[in-house]
């Protein structure tokens, strides 16, 4: 074979390797997921919960959003940190305010904006999106099981990724899932 064809040949052998490269780039990058999604649940939607429907968000409007800059990878950097605190990026009272309003009248909430807080459902120290609509609604204070006795659910978990107990996806789960299951739990102990 002459050498200006064995040339030609391996050109063209280059060539197509690297189309077919470009190729199943192309196809993986069209799969790839688009930003942060919401967390999957291992239980359908109508899985039976530990307390009355009241207490957790509709799942269509809030199904908990993370925040994509949070990783089990950056946790003792970020959340696990003492230095570290939501404050950096809690978004204004001004936006919060202006949704759960807006969120109370789409959805036909009973009650004045003061008796609901407007809550991450993944709360911001276990990696909750701080301005998604998908994370924040509107949780009433009363009846008790409430805004409060979650806060209790929040800082448990946070406790528990911090210390190695849970993932950081673990605890976004269990959170999601069923958050007045936990308190039952934590008040148990």
């Amino acid at each position: 074979m002459p050498t200006t064809t064995r040339r030609y040949l391996v050109l063209a052998l280059i060539l197509a390797l690297i189309l077919a490269l470009i190729l199943v780039a192309a196809i993986l990058f069209t799969r790839a997921p688009k930003g942060p999604a919401p967390l999957p649940a291992s239980a359908p939607a109508s899985a039976a919960k530990a307390g009355p429907a009241e207490l957790y968000p509709d799942p269509a409007r809030t199904p908990g959003f993370a925040n994509p800059e949070i990783t089990q990878d950056n946790i003792a950097q970020t959340i696990c940190n003492p230095e570290w605190s939501t404050k950096r990026i809690r978004p204004p009272s001004s936006y919060t305010t202006r949704l759960k309003k807006q969120q109370m009248r789409e959805w036909g909430l009973p009650g004045a904006s003061a008796d609901y807080e407007e809550d991450h459902f993944i709360s911001l120290e276990l990696g909750g999106n701080p301005t998604d609509p998908r994370n924040l609604w509107p949780e009433p204070y009363n009846p008790t099981p409430g805004a409060r006795q979650k806060d209790v659910v929040e800082n448990y978990l946070h406790h528990q990724v911090c210390s190695g107990t849970l993932t950081l996806e673990q605890a976004q789960r269990a959170i999601t899932q069923d958050w007045y299951k936990v308190y039952l739990q934590v008040e148990a102990r």
